[in-house]
């Protein structure tokens, strides 16, 4: 079976002493040695100052949103993962939806000051398969109207924008470090803040509100991560240049490979080191993705129709129409990446997707 994804699995020899540590200290959480060592690591990989690390990639965007979204409308992409928009609705927000550029698939920039209403306190932008917004307006938007800007950097681990990483564009960013993903602790992410004073109430916030064991700075939650989890960051960290180069040649094959006069791919903004995260494929029509799918499937293949559906037609919020997001979420599919997977299996997918579309 070839799955769209596979979990780079370090190995377990290697877990195992980094767990046997974590027998040795006897501590499992609160931020013991491991968290904090993985913590000085990514920072030091990722050229950045602030980094904490949480125990999954959603938490990071309700803190996010808790502090900076004040129960306003927040300005969003319908094209993302429903935690995007979840996370809106379930910090009393309002998500307010503007659709997507055709190539790039971030939210468009230039539709973004038409949504802003005095009820406006955000911008929540997803990078779209680890690639960037155009910040750089979204920044200029942001500060013309007084808004703050949250960034859903879930694919963008490693992705660097003009030579800077990714992580320092925005108010906050977060990221996300699911098994499925390049970087990743099994189940975990992180937060990102420029500003030290905003990145010390992230640390509070994450951490039940503590300022001290015995005094609270405000309100809080629980989103540490484990020595566990660090542990699995800690043996997956050695093997990112060896993650990123196979994953790279994957997405080399295919652009060689794949017929782009009956279909489109991602188009990856200028000055951007992308990561490689996900490979999705644009079809002509919903019929011919359905199709492709099938014949994938019957050779025991199965990409994903990632992302789908456009999140402004989910039921729980009231979207109006964005036919843009609407018409890529009907006809985009991610096909197979990951570590190990063999020429082969990628000249099959080939040339089952090359001989079944129209």
């Amino acid at each position: 079976m070839i799955n769209v994804t596979k979990t780079f699995f370090p190995p377990l020899e290697e877990y195992q002493l980094q767990l046997q540590r974590i027998w040795d200290n006897q501590w499992l959480t609160n931020r013991g040695e491991l968290s904090l060592e993985l913590e000085d690591k990514l920072k030091k990989y990722l050229n950045l100052n602030h980094i904490l690390i949480t125990n999954n990639g959603t938490i990071p965007l309700q803190i996010a949103l808790k502090l900076l979204g004040n129960g306003g409308e927040i300005i969003t992409t319908p094209f993302s993962y429903v935690a995007t928009t979840a996370v809106i609705v379930w910090e009393n927000c309002t998500p307010v939806f503007v659709d997507i550029h055709p190539e790039y698939l971030t939210i468009d920039e230039t539709k973004i000051e038409a949504a802003i209403t005095d009820k406006t306190t955000a911008i929540l932008a997803t990078h779209v398969f680890g690639n960037p917004c155009h910040v750089m307006v979204i920044e200029a938007i942001a500060k013309k109207h007084n808004l703050k800007v949250i960034y859903d950097a879930a694919h963008c681990f490693g992705v660097t924008y003009k030579n800077e990483s990714i992580f320092r564009y925005g108010d906050v960013s977060t990221c996300s470090f699911h098994a499925t993903k390049l970087f990743h602790t099994g189940e975990g992410g992180a937060l990102f803040a420029k500003d030290t004073t905003l990145q010390q109430q992230l640390f509070y916030s994450h951490n039940f509100g503590h300022n001290g064991p015995e005094a609270f700075h405000g309100l809080g939650i629980n989103a540490k991560i484990s020595e566990l989890q660090a542990a699995m960051g800690l043996s997956v960290f050695p093997y990112m240049e060896k993650i990123i180069s196979e994953r790279k040649k994957v997405v080399d094959f295919y652009n060689a490979h794949l017929d782009f006069s009956k279909l489109q791919t991602l188009k990856i903004r200028e000055n951007t080191q992308w990561n490689y995260s996900y490979y999705p494929i644009i079809l002509n029509s919903e019929e011919q993705l359905l199709k492709v799918q099938k014949v994938l499937n019957g050779a025991n293949i199965f990409p994903r129709r990632y992302f789908y559906p456009s999140l402004n037609t989910i039921d729980f919020v009231k979207g109006t129409p964005m036919p843009i997001s609407e018409s890529i979420a009907s006809r985009v599919l991610c096909l197979p990446l990951y570590v190990g997977l063999e020429k082969s299996d990628l000249e099959q997918i080939v040339h089952l997707i090359n001989t079944n579309i129209c």
